[in-house]
């Protein structure tokens, strides 16, 4: 008679499972919803610093526009109130990812390109009509710098959380943000241009660039929604 060889018995450490098992897909599940939890705040931290930061930028860039009666800052002041209802939807929208709103959302964002297009093309288009020659503003010449920075920070800091979280809606507000910077940034070359050799035409030239890139991301943003 064959005696049958004993059965081994392997002991795990405490608390640690068997691959494969129930449990380890439940602890793979629950690092997955931790995951997307953690992205999910930080998604609203970035559009939440970037409300707070466009609101105080109407008040600064309105008192700016007025003292050097700038109408590029007052277009820039114009731009931060679109900015402010975009982040609004996406706050909006990571309150509950569900696919209909995610496609309200999307629309809403088209739509918001829309209106930053109109903008870019009106305020470029008057400017060089006009020929007007605002005049220096160390304020807006400091606002917009140091809103250039921070923009683009906030741009690449959604760009990766939305890509991570598969939310084409916090994308698609992430390349609002960068139009935002590129604005920023072409608006502070137009002051201090303006202020150094008087080339006042070189923020509204600027202007027509980032219009372009407005149309095209409001057609890809409708599309999608």
């Amino acid at each position: 008679m064959t005696r049958k060889p004993p059965m081994k018995v392997i002991r795990l450490p405490s608390g640690s499972v068997m691959p494969g098992t129930v449990c380890e897909t439940h602890e793979v599940a629950d690092t997955a919803d931790q995951l997307r939890a953690r992205l999910l705040r930080r998604g609203r931290t970035l559009e939440a610093i970037t409300l707070g930061w466009n609101i105080v930028g109407v008040f600064v860039l309105a008192f700016a526009a007025v003292r050097a009666r700038s109408v590029a800052l007052a277009g820039f002041g114009l731009d931060s109130l679109i900015e402010i209802g975009a982040s609004a939807v996406v706050l909006w929208q990571l309150a509950d990812a569900h696919e209909e709103r995610q496609r309200r959302a999307m629309r809403l964002i088209g739509f918001a390109f829309v209106g930053l297009a109109v903008y870019l093309g009106v305020q470029s288009t008057i400017v060089l009509i006009v020929g007007f020659r605002p005049h220096s503003s160390p304020l807006g010449i400091l606002w917009t710098g140091v809103t250039a920075f921070v923009m683009f920070g906030l741009a690449f800091g959604k760009a990766r959380t939305g890509t991570t979280l598969k939310n084409p809606v916090l994308r698609a507000e992430g390349r609002i943000t960068m139009i935002d910077g590129i604005l920023a940034t072409a608006v502070l070359c137009g002051l201090v241009l303006n202020a150094a050799a008087g080339w006042w035409w070189a923020d509204p030239f600027a202007g027509y660039v980032l219009l372009y890139y407005a149309v095209r991301e409001a057609r890809a943003s409708l599309d999608r929604g």
